[in-house]
């Protein structure tokens, strides 16, 4: 995102005051989460040949059947090439996982409105749930492969990405209240395991799913 950066801004709080946290010029200029040092070229080329190789292998067997061998055989190369690149199966899950975030992100940061930055904050608050629910929808076993640690989960940089970019929308569309807390309900309501459960286990349309991250945001925007 371009143009100045604003100065920092504290949350609003519950009633009775405001919480402690602080949004820095850091925080409000959201960049994608998760960048890497630049790569050698043909260092790159072996990575993007090594992802493309996993991700073909994962729409056929499954994040539960992807294993580092088969990753090697299908990219032609011996499996101490593809353990020197991600260490271990979860880095190599998470690697894919990553790439597959770039793209959600890249839409949300930069990409046309309602989702991107030329639309009003209520606007790419409604965009901003559908899109995150197909995401999690669409890559459910991948996302709970690499999600070793719940609880860590939370401190990953792409959620702290998301958690403060919902949060701002709630400030910016003016939703009173503790909008740190409000933001984290808002993004549970789009969980993973969640959204897999309500589409997969008890066979909700996803538009019903959706229309709830709608009926969220426009009960949270009418709030006195």
């Amino acid at each position: 995102m371009t143009g100045p950066i604003p100065p920092p801004v504290t949350t609003s709080g519950a009633p009775g005051g405001p919480t402690d946290l602080t949004l820095t010029p850091t925080d409000l200029a959201l960049t994608p989460a998760g960048d890497r040092p630049a790569l050698r070229a043909d260092a790159a080329r072996n990575r993007t040949r090594l992802l493309e190789a996993a991700s073909c292998l994962l729409s056929e067997c499954g994040a539960a059947n992807l294993t580092m061998e088969a990753v090697a055989s299908a990219a032609g190369v011996g499996k101490g090439t593809v353990f020197r690149r991600f260490g271990d199966r979860t880095g190599l899950l998470i690697a894919l996982l990553d790439h597959q975030e770039q793209q959600l992100q890249a839409a949300f940061l930069s990409g046309p409105p309602p989702l991107g930055p030329d639309a009003p904050a209520l606007e790419r608050l409604h965009a901003f749930g559908p899109a995150l629910i197909r995401h999690e929808r669409d890559h459910h076993g991948l996302i709970l492969a690499a999600r070793t640690d719940p609880v860590r989960n939370y401190a990953v940089p792409a959620n702290r990405l998301r958690h403060t970019h919902v949060m701002l929308l709630l400030r910016q569309a003016g939703v009173q209240g503790d909008t740190d807390l409000l933001a984290h309900t808002l993004l549970a309501a789009a969980d993973t395991a969640l959204i897999h459960h309500l589409t997969r286990e008890r066979g909700m349309p996803l538009d019903r799913v959706e229309a709830g991250w709608h009926d969220l945001v426009d009960r949270l925007a009418q709030m006195p």
